[in-house]
């Protein structure tokens, strides 16, 4: 584990967790433990790809080779148990951007989109900046955990046009059960609604958590789902834009690409090709590493959280992100990031930032060295003394 455990000084890397502080909470002398990126090297395979890749310039117009896709369809057959056939996947510099290709090809100004809240902020940006128009589904919290209303979900289902799901669930890291899939992807079909499903967190999985895709669930009836993903999360590769859009509808698929080549989508960047590849092919001794190591920092954090009166952890299945509830400590939103920023100096995300249901939560990120994770816990317990 001393791999992880190496601090490394990110600062002046034009990093945005690191070099932004100032810009997004107004100070620079934050412990910054906020946006969704890990302060570990990647697997020492990409590192090494990307070595010789970098020695072998010019760096012109690359294109993604045949041998990337079978990585990431044997990726997803040796993880996930799904296959996914080659032609199936089409690439993209990012999820987000996926999001809004998906959202401007499979439907049109105007229709409904519904998510589940509290979600990854940008799902409604994109959403309404394609103008589109947002729904939304408020999470249940029964037993520690978010539960869909399924009531609800369906009465709004029946009026929309595309359902983008987070799945597993930022910011909460809920991992939702084959039974629960089955059931989205069965009232999606039965209302003609495309499925949006993004697995980026779905490889960070803890050691009791088993993701199902969205498109397996689905068993063969899953020409309405469109699945998002990347080795950004999973071995932190996330400046180098890659990532990879799944459809098995080819009528969908023709839809995409004709939206991407709108956009003028041609290619990856030359070394996120070399990464991909090197994360799937060789990455997973490497990730099996990682999650021990963050199942030990969600372990310290666990503790800390147990004895701050007020302040409770909602369980994670996956990622390394952590939804925290303060709604018990009697603060507000405000008063907690004041005393977060100005009294502890810990930057986290505001609940707030994440729709209906986000009020009265903070997110932390736990992708660091131990020391850091100590580091913030102490100053967790300065905000909330």
């Amino acid at each position: 584990m001393e791999q992880f455990d190496q601090p490394i000084d990110r600062s002046g890397t034009s990093s945005v967790k690191w070099d932004m502080l100032k810009t997004v909470f107004g100070s620079e002398d934050l412990l910054p433990m906020w946006v969704a990126d890990m302060d570990f090297k990647p697997p020492q395979a990409v590192l090494d790809k990307l070595e010789t890749r970098l020695k072998l310039p010019p760096y012109g117009y690359t294109f993604v080779p045949d041998s990337t896709g079978k990585a990431v369809a044997k990726w997803m057959e040796r993880k996930h148990g799904w296959m996914v056939k080659p032609n199936w996947i089409m690439y993209s510099t990012g999820v987000v951007p996926s999001i809004s290709t998906a959202i401007r090809a499979l439907s049109k100004p105007g229709d409904q989109v519904l998510t589940l809240t509290p979600v990854y902020t940008p799902f409604f940006q994109m959403i309404e900046l394609n103008e589109r128009e947002l729904a939304v589904s408020l999470l249940l919290e029964e037993n520690g955990r978010y539960e869909i209303n399924w009531t609800d979900f369906e009465q709004k289902i029946s009026n929309s046009t595309l359902f983008l799901l987070c799945s597993p669930h930022n910011p909460s890291g809920r991992v939702w059960s084959r039974h629960e899939l089955e059931r989205i992807s069965e009232l999606c079909r039965k209302h003609h609604v495309t499925l949006i499903s993004d697995e980026i967190h779905s490889d960070l999985l803890y050691s009791h958590a088993e993701h199902v895709p969205a498109a397996l669930a689905a068993k063969d009836q899953a020409d309405h789902i469109v699945t998002l993903a990347a080795p950004s999360k999973t071995f932190n590769l996330a400046g180098l834009q890659a990532s990879v859009i799944i459809a098995g509808s080819e009528e969908k698929r023709e839809k995409i690409q004709a939206e991407q080549t709108k956009q003028g989508f041609f290619t990856l960047n030359t070394f996120g090709i070399s990464a991909m590849e090197a994360a799937y092919e060789e990455g997973e001794e490497w990730l099996q590493s990682l999650m021990v190591y963050l199942e030990e920092n969600l372990k310290l954090v666990r503790e800390a959280v147990s004895q701050i009166p007020g302040l409770t952890l909602m369980e994670p299945d996956s990622t390394y992100l952590l939804w925290l509830d303060f709604r018990g400590t009697g603060k507000s939103d405000e008063e907690v990031q004041e005393a977060l920023l100005k009294k502890a100096k810990l930057a986290l995300e505001p609940g707030e930032k994440y729709g209906e249901g986000g009020q009265g939560h903070v997110r932390m990120n736990i992708a660091c060295s131990r020391d850091l994770v100590k580091e913030g816990i102490k100053r967790l317990k300065i905000a909330f003394e």
